[in-house]
């Protein structure tokens, strides 16, 4: 069975489309009109190897807070779709990825039941285009969406661009090993019966 999903959302702020395949190769066509953000989203297609595709049409003359915080909804939306009933998946994924100076820790469990922690202090308050505080609003929103845990821990880091590329690779692997079939689960992997 295909774990694909497709997504569109509209409203007053955004436009926006996405789809996922969760069993991909690592293909990215991302267009939020946020260059670094769209760095940041093919970054973690290509290393969770996710299928992605984004269009994104936002309120950018406002400033990029809708564009980011809804691309997180919808991004959650579509991994929770493609997930279906989770049966068979390890639920849990962890990484501590190193990029340079920085070093992140991410921590994925896909109980159905939304919580988030987050842990970074961004030396500016500006990467590129992107306004650092969206980072936390992103994953925010991607973690209520999909109905995670999501921790994210930024270990140490100097440099603002190679602390967000650690964050983002650390989730794309966590949530790989997360999402990430094991056949020796045959249901679901809980003493409920159920991951919803």
């Amino acid at each position: 069975m295909e774990r694909k999903s497709v997504i569109e959302r509209k409203t007053k702020e955004t436009d926006i489309f996405a789809s996922l395949n969760l069993d991909g190769t690592g293909k990215a066509d991302i267009h939020t009109g946020i260059g670094f953000f769209d760095h940041m989203l093919d970054g973690f297609a290509r290393h969770g190897f996710f299928d992605i595709k984004v269009n994104v049409s936002g309120d950018l003359e406002v400033d990029g807070h809708h564009t980011v915080e809804d691309t997180g909804i919808v991004l959650g939306q579509a991994i929770k779709e493609a997930l279906g009933d989770k049966a068979g998946i390890r639920r849990y994924g962890s990484f501590i990825l190193p990029m340079d100076d920085a070093l992140a820790l991410c921590a994925v469990d896909l109980c159905g039941r939304p919580y988030f922690s987050y842990e970074c202090q961004f030396p500016s308050e500006r990467i590129g285009e992107l306004d650092t505080e969206l980072i936390r609003e992103f994953f925010y929103a991607v973690s209520y969406s999909a109905g995670m845990n999501l921790h994210i821990k930024m270990l140490s880091g100097l440099n603002g661009h190679h602390m967000a590329e650690a964050m983002f690779k650390a989730f794309s692997k966590a949530l790989d090993e997360a999402v990430s079939k094991d056949e020796r689960i045959k249901d679901v992997l809980s003493t409920k019966g159920s991951l919803a």
